[in-house]
């Protein structure tokens, strides 16, 4: 179901980003690391308010990189915080927002916490919390530099359902694009990109470059 287009909108997503961001920092679970982290809250809201409005109507406002952002804080987070800061938000989407609305926005703050929860868990060298990760992929492409990377692979496409993408530098560095949600990665020989089923993502060069992708059933161990 497609929510009205009057109901999302920059001033009922402000509104919604303010409420639930009250009951975030008065919330004994999540709270503490969200004001511990945050100094200044009115620009900080803003910047929410921006990502938003990028996730929900394609604004192109923000401009940062929400992976980055909870890695500064990654030995603090658990995967109870993701489930809390979900409930919050269905519990304010439902409240502030039509039904269909409150489900599209739903269905996005999941995906949100399923795609960090992964950078989280999948960090090269890191010890890992829930499902076991894949080591072996099922297939894996030729590899291909700046000149042979398939167009398909430059613009937007999503991988099918159940599988997950490695793509791996061998030489140069590439970014990796997200829009669901909306993210960047700086990919290098060190630091692997990961996509996840279905997840809509597209890959750009940086200069003379080598990579392989390697496709797996389950998230794989990078």
């Amino acid at each position: 179901m497609q929510p009205d287009d009057k109901a999302i909108t920059e001033q009922t997503l402000a509104t919604l980003v303010d409420r639930f961001y009250e009951r975030v920092r008065r919330d004994p679970l999540i709270g503490p690391i969200f004001n511990g982290a945050i100094g200044d809250w009115p620009h900080h809201l803003e910047k929410l308010g921006h990502f938003w409005s990028s996730v929900m109507l394609s604004s192109g406002a923000y401009k940062g990189n929400p992976v980055a952002e909870h890695l500064k804080h990654v030995d603090r987070i658990t995967p109870q915080m993701f489930e809390r800061w979900l409930a919050l938000w269905a519990e304010t989407t439902t409240e502030l927002m039509p039904p269909d609305a409150a489900q599209a926005l739903q269905a996005k703050a999941a995906r949100i916490a399923e795609s960090l929860q992964l950078a989280i868990r999948f960090r090269p060298g890191q010890p890992t919390f829930g499902p076991k990760p894949s080591t072996k992929p099922y297939r894996s492409t030729p590899v291909f530099d700046q000149h042979t990377l398939p167009a398909a692979l430059r613009r937007e496409h999503r991988t099918k359902a159940g599988t997950w993408g490695a793509i791996h530098l061998l030489a140069g560095e590439a970014q990796l694009h997200f829009t669901d949600p909306a993210d960047t990665q700086h990919l290098t020989r060190d630091h692997p990109g990961v996509v996840e089923p279905e997840q809509p993502h597209w890959v750009e060069p940086i200069g003379p470059m080598r990579l392989r992708i390697d496709f797996h059933d389950g998230p794989p161990a990078v």
